[in-house]
């Protein structure tokens, strides 16, 4: 008996979701709207990934494949976040890049899949991005930056 209630209190600490490992919390984003407004001001499914938190279906995302120069911004407030010069083919079904605009992303430590992930989210508006992995291309950074196309704007390279 006493090894089954040690085995439950192991297997009830690994699924403890503590939020203390946040970096940011949403209080501190400069950008400050109701969720009445953010629903107001975005797509159904961009307040599902931007908001809520939510994942795009692979392969959904027209910024997929796109390669045109240019500059991804926040589809929710339009801050910059990623060059095109640093965007490839992961092969993933999303946006990929291997370096995020210094200073305009904010990470954050996400448990929600049952081990740590480094989720990514907007520095200006804390719109949900996606996760930054250690298996992009090494010749750069080797970072992934696994980005929901919905939560993108592509601005065009002005001629």
């Amino acid at each position: 008996m006493k090894k089954f209630i040690g085995l439950l209190l192991v297997l009830l600490g690994f699924n403890c979701q503590g939020t203390a490992q946040k970096t940011k919390k949403a209080e501190e984003f400069p950008v400050q709207k109701t969720e009445q407004e953010w629903k107001e001001e975005l797509t159904p499914k961009q307040f599902y990934v931007l908001r809520q938190e939510g994942t795009e279906r692979a392969f959904s995302s027209p910024l997929n494949k796109n390669y045109e120069p240019g500059v991804y911004h926040c589809a929710a407030c339009d801050a910059p976040l990623f060059k095109s010069e640093h965007k490839f083919d992961s092969g993933s079904g999303w946006p990929s890049f291997d370096r995020e605009i210094e200073g305009n992303v904010a990470f954050s430590t996400d448990y929600k899949l049952g081990y740590a992930r480094t989720e990514e989210h907007c520095a200006n508006c804390g719109g949900h991005l996606g996760h930054v992995f250690n298996d992009g291309p090494k010749a750069t950074t080797g970072k992934r930056h696994c980005i929901n196309g919905v939560a993108l704007k592509f601005v065009p390279e002005k001629d």
